[in-house]
């Protein structure tokens, strides 16, 4: 494929994945499948060779993680950090951490019983299928109510963060018997984490309100980029630095208070808020574009068509709505729809999956099993939302006939009363005649 062509199939995707939006707000069926099923297509024309896994997973992996960066920045900007939210915000993490802990044991059960022997393994394979998909999630609920949009984006980052912690640390502490040192390295790691990510948020905002040049926001998303990078190279749990920095450039003023309040410029910080905000939204939207079409250009199709790996895939499925169902019950109460249904797994779940050491690679697990998951528990998704949708529709219709009928229809009715009392004085006065 010659450069020209390949520069008219990348501007063809993101037109279309454009588009893919804009049906995707009106129907509610998630534009992540648009994306997926576009990246089928593609793979039915490319040059043979062209569309083959082991050539897309380098690609993969980096828009993977480019992207992941913009969504959680993204999400972390649209926050704010109030006293009346704080219910929302332990809801949801205590929701993400438990369902993704119970979750990663009852998927490592089914594994282990059907397919891999070890259950060390079955647990390391379980943990990328119990994270839910923030890449996917948070630009799916923008129709919600307030309460529960702000709680599913909140629940979303949590399990992201939280799911990449847990994998990580069972990868890296496999090894150890010292369960003390396990737990001191845990807590550890996150809190110096946290203490870092602070730090660096107040430095990056005081440094870059003093640049003046109108090249600034591009260079401030390759130090973040950086950041993250060099994080995961010492094991850190990065994806922390890039949420306390959106969290703390989008509520500065809970963050600079007192003496560090005289440091900032308050402007030049809004400004670069606005800015930052918008490039970090365009630039989430053409990295998850890219990343999707491609992860649909390395599905094998056939592999679904595997009886013994479907039944596998519902059970799975099944275990993590079952789950997932608890969790809200019991932390959020009886309103829990449509959030029970949302809940998709994609990007983390992709690069988890890619990212198993060597050592725990096992034959017995198909990719089938990864797929089916995601692209059931996206349409599950689909599903809800457009059943969520059609009831506020319907409700509105009843609302405004309610309406109508108190309003719109008193003066007919009131019209309808005075004719007959016209229709009365008129049959009186004949008969005095």
């Amino acid at each position: 494929m010659d450069s020209f062509t390949l520069i008219i199939v990348a501007s063809a995707v993101i037109i279309l994945s454009y588009f893919f939006n804009i049906l995707a707000k009106r129907t509610n069926v998630p534009s992540v499948l648009m994306l997926i099923g576009l990246g089928l297509i593609i793979q039915q024309f490319a040059p043979s060779g062209a569309a083959n896994s082991s050539r897309l997973m380098p690609v993969l992996e980096i828009l993977g993680n480019v992207g992941l960066i913009m969504i959680v920045l993204e999400a972390a900007l649209d926050l704010e950090l109030k006293k009346e939210k704080w219910p929302i915000i332990w809801r949801s993490m205590v929701v993400a951490l438990l369902a993704l802990i119970v979750s990663s044991f009852v998927c490592a059960f089914v594994i282990n019983y059907f397919l891999i022997s070890d259950p060390f393994t079955s647990l390391v394979y379980a943990i990328p299928l119990s994270i839910m998909s923030s890449a996917i999630i948070i630009p799916s609920v923008v129709s919600l109510e307030e309460d529960k949009k702000e709680f599913m984006v909140y629940e979303s980052t949590f399990s992201d963060i939280m799911g990449i912690m847990f994998f990580y640390f069972l990868v890296g502490n496999a090894g150890v018997e010292d369960t003390q040192a396990v737990v001191i390295d845990v807590v550890g790691n996150i809190v110096l984490t946290i203490i870092l990510s602070v730090l660096i948020s107040y430095l990056l905002v005081l440094v870059f309100q003093k640049i003046k040049t109108q090249v600034k926001l591009f260079l401030l998303i390759a130090v973040l980029t950086m950041l993250y990078a060099i994080g995961k190279k010492f094991h850190l749990s990065s994806l922390l630095i890039i949420l306390v920095f959106g969290l703390v450039l989008n509520n500065r003023r809970i963050f600079f208070k007192g003496v560090l309040d005289r440091w900032v410029d308050k402007p030049a910080v809004q400004e670069i808020l606005n800015n930052f905000h918008l490039i970090t939204i365009e630039t989430a939207f053409v990295v998850r574009t890219f990343f999707f079409v491609i992860f649909g250009m390395s599905i094998v199709l056939v592999s679904l068509l595997n009886l013994k790996f479907a039944l596998i895939s519902v059970l799975i499925v099944a275990g993590l709505y079952g789950v997932r169902y608890l969790m809200l019950k019991v932390f959020v109460g009886n309103d829990i729809l449509p959030q029970l249904f949302i809940a998709p797994r994609g990007l983390i779940t992709i690069l988890l999956f890619y990212a198993i050491p060597t050592e725990y690679k096992s034959p017995e697990f198909s990719e089938s099993i990864l797929l089916f998951a995601i692209l059931s528990t996206s349409i599950i998704m689909s599903i809800s939302l457009v059943n969520d949708s059609r009831k506020k529709g319907h409700e509105g219709a009843i609302g405004a006939v309610g309406f109508m009928e108190e309003e719109d229809l008193k003066p007919a009715v009131e019209n309808d009363i005075n004719q007959d009392e016209v229709q009365k004085d008129s049959d009186e006065s004949k008969l005095n005649d």
